[in-house]
Protein backbone atom coordinates (compact mmCIF):
# COMPACT_ATOMS: atom_id res chain seq x y z
CA UNK A 1 0.00 0.00 0.00
CA UNK A 2 2.48 2.32 0.95
CA UNK A 3 4.87 1.43 -2.14
CA UNK A 4 2.55 3.37 -4.85
CA UNK A 5 2.06 6.62 -2.38
CA UNK A 6 5.77 6.76 -1.64
CA UNK A 7 7.01 6.21 -5.58
CA UNK A 8 4.12 8.91 -6.45
CA UNK A 9 5.58 11.23 -4.08
CA UNK A 10 9.02 10.87 -4.69
CA UNK A 11 8.25 11.19 -8.33
CA UNK A 12 6.66 14.74 -7.61
CA UNK A 13 9.55 15.47 -5.19
CA UNK A 14 12.03 14.71 -7.64
CA UNK A 15 10.17 16.08 -10.50
CA UNK A 16 11.26 12.65 -12.27
CA UNK A 17 7.92 12.75 -14.63
CA UNK A 18 7.54 9.53 -16.21
CA UNK A 19 10.98 7.96 -15.83
CA UNK A 20 9.57 7.59 -12.28
CA UNK A 21 7.00 4.94 -13.08
CA UNK A 22 9.50 2.34 -14.12
CA UNK A 23 10.61 2.70 -9.98
CA UNK A 24 10.14 -0.22 -8.22
CA UNK A 25 10.63 -1.97 -4.81
CA UNK A 26 13.90 -2.99 -5.64
CA UNK A 27 14.84 0.53 -7.93
CA UNK A 28 18.00 1.86 -6.09
CA UNK A 29 17.55 5.64 -4.93
CA UNK A 30 20.18 7.03 -2.98
CA UNK A 31 23.70 7.33 -5.40
CA UNK A 32 21.29 5.87 -8.21
CA UNK A 33 19.13 8.74 -9.03
CA UNK A 34 21.10 11.98 -9.38
CA UNK A 35 17.68 13.79 -8.73
CA UNK A 36 17.95 12.51 -5.21
CA UNK A 37 21.19 14.74 -3.54
CA UNK A 38 20.81 15.93 0.40
CA UNK A 39 18.32 19.03 -0.37
CA UNK A 40 15.92 16.67 -2.10
CA UNK A 41 16.14 14.32 1.03
CA UNK A 42 15.23 17.12 2.98
CA UNK A 43 12.64 17.84 0.76
CA UNK A 44 11.21 14.25 0.72
CA UNK A 45 11.12 13.71 4.54
CA UNK A 46 9.52 17.11 4.95
CA UNK A 47 6.81 16.06 2.23
CA UNK A 48 7.14 12.53 4.01
CA UNK A 49 6.26 13.63 7.53
CA UNK A 50 3.16 15.92 5.70
CA UNK A 51 1.37 13.22 3.87
CA UNK A 52 1.81 10.52 6.20
CA UNK A 53 1.54 12.29 9.45
CA UNK A 54 4.50 10.76 10.75
CA UNK A 55 7.67 12.42 12.50
CA UNK A 56 11.17 11.76 11.21
CA UNK A 57 13.72 12.09 13.29
CA UNK A 58 17.06 12.73 12.43
CA UNK A 59 18.45 9.30 14.14
CA UNK A 60 16.09 7.67 12.08
CA UNK A 61 17.43 8.36 8.74
CA UNK A 62 20.31 6.25 7.19
CA UNK A 63 21.28 5.19 3.58
CA UNK A 64 19.71 2.27 4.48
CA UNK A 65 16.65 3.78 4.63
CA UNK A 66 16.97 5.51 0.89
CA UNK A 67 18.50 1.94 -0.25
CA UNK A 68 15.81 1.35 -2.53
CA UNK A 69 12.07 2.47 -3.06
CA UNK A 70 11.06 -0.68 -1.49
CA UNK A 71 13.31 0.73 1.88
CA UNK A 72 11.74 3.82 2.47
CA UNK A 73 8.30 2.35 1.53
CA UNK A 74 9.16 -0.26 4.73
CA UNK A 75 10.24 2.62 6.91
CA UNK A 76 7.21 4.83 6.43
CA UNK A 77 5.15 2.09 6.94
CA UNK A 78 7.17 1.05 10.41
CA UNK A 79 6.53 5.03 11.05
CA UNK A 80 2.95 5.51 10.61
CA UNK A 81 2.27 1.94 12.27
Amino acid sequence: MYLDQVKTLLIDVLALGPSGQALDADSPLLGSLPELDSMAVVTLIGALEEQFGIMIDDDDISASTFSTLGSLADFVAAKAA
